[in-house]
């Protein structure tokens, strides 16, 4: 579609829809996939690539933006090129007594510079944590200080990451 058929793409992009979604068309769908790609794309060379008004990919960046869809543009920094080579994922599971602090667990953690993610799980584990760190004895520290000793944890299975592979995003759904 070239950007003289784009008078025909409303500019109104996403609506609310019942239970918290969001209804996305083809063009939302396609300025989503290009930012998970490029969050520093400019506006007009993501409107050529949706065959859009640059007037209108400004309206409907905004409106996926209001809309709750876009959280936000992040930089992903390698973790080894800061000095943080070292990943691993660690399963944590609470002690039954603990679990109703679940939430309250899971923000301490986040606050930790060797966090990079938590998840809050359904299952036997109730939470995944995604740290980066320098070696192995900096991981042994983590997890004996942050977790393992904390007496609301039960238990932690910690697992290597050998290598990451970025998924595509979720705009193609």
């Amino acid at each position: 579609m070239s950007v003289a058929d784009s008078s025909r793409i409303p500019p109104a992009g996403p609506r609310r829809m019942a239970f918290g979604t969001v209804e996305l068309d083809d063009v939302d769908r396609r300025l989503l996939s290009e930012l998970e790609r490029d969050g520093r794309i400019s506006n007009k060379e993501l409107a050529e690539l949706a065959g859009i008004a640059p007037s209108t990919c400004h309206a409907r960046v905004r409106a996926l933006r209001e809309s709750g869809v876009l959280r936000g543009f992040h930089a992903q920094v390698d973790p080894e090129a800061v000095g943080r080579g070292l990943q691993a994922m660690i399963a944590v599971r609470l002690q039954p007594s603990a679990r109703a602090r679940l939430t309250e667990v899971a923000h301490r953690l986040a606050q930790r510079p060797e966090v990079r993610d938590v998840y809050l799980l359904a299952g036997v584990d109730d939470v995944l944590v995604h740290v980066a760190v320098r070696d192995s004895p900096e991981l042994r520290a983590f997890v004996l200080e942050h977790l393992s000793t904390r007496p609301e944890v039960a238990h932690t299975q910690t697992s290597l990451v050998f290598e990451h592979v970025h998924a595509p995003g979720t705009a193609s759904i």
